[in-house]
């Protein structure tokens, strides 16, 4: 009887070893399908995000500042939208620095200057310093979005609130570009008038606060999810 069983079991075991054979064969095929496939896919490096940031930049509305102010930082994008958008916010936030000391600078040049513009300036310098805060909290709120876990966590509603925080905090901070600007209506230009000189500075840093704001929007479709 029991030699009988042993038989039997070697019998099967030959019926069977060609489908195991092919079995094992198919997936030491498939093994060598993805590694190769895994070897021959570019690797993500400064070309490709470079490219990423051209592309991405093609949603705001002054790309050629965008792609100009951002891609010295390619290395640390490595294709993340959220990582670029802060990276944006943390652009606009120095720049809105540079404007606030600047304008403190020409209050400081004019020793006496008409009392319209010396409110103007005051206002534009404070204004400034204030953006540049709000533009900094956005760019914090975006550092908390780690790139991967953003992915991950797509219809999340934590992820959601950070970037309509970083929304709200980038769009105050064109508001108040916009009250700095709006300081200089009653300033008469001429010469040794710091009014020209604002405005063009203020128009310009618009820009890179409107494009960092155009970034953080293309965040809201992957926060919220179908």
């Amino acid at each position: 009887m029991a030699s009988r069983t042993l038989f039997f079991s070697f019998f099967v075991f030959v019926l069977l070893l060609p489908a195991f054979a092919a079995s094992i064969a198919s997936a030491l095929g498939e093994g060598r399908r993805s590694s190769s496939s895994s070897s021959s896919s570019p690797a993500p490096g400064p070309r490709n995000s470079t490219a990423f940031i051209r592309a991405s930049c093609g949603a705001t509305l002054y790309p050629r500042l965008c792609y100009a102010s951002l891609s010295a930082y390619a290395d640390s994008v490595a294709e993340s939208p959220v990582a670029l958008a802060r990276l944006a916010a943390n652009v606009t936030a120095a720049r809105l620095r540079a404007l606030s000391a600047r304008v403190a600078a020409l209050r400081r040049r004019r020793a006496a200057p008409p009392p319209r513009e010396a409110a103007a300036l005051r206002d534009c310098c404070e204004s400034a310093g204030d953006a540049a805060d709000l533009a900094r909290r956005a760019g914090a709120e975006l550092a908390r979005l780690d790139a991967g876990a953003a992915a991950a966590a797509a219809a999340g509603s934590g992820a959601a609130w950070r970037v309509a925080n970083a929304q709200t905090w980038l769009s105050a901070a064109l508001t108040n570009e916009d009250t700095c600007a709006d300081g200089f209506d009653a300033v008469a230009p001429g010469p040794g008038s710091a009014k020209g000189e604002v405005l063009a500075r203020v128009r310009r840093v618009k820009q890179y606060t409107s494009n960092a704001l155009a970034l953080v929007n293309t965040l809201v479709a992957a926060t919220h999810g179908p």
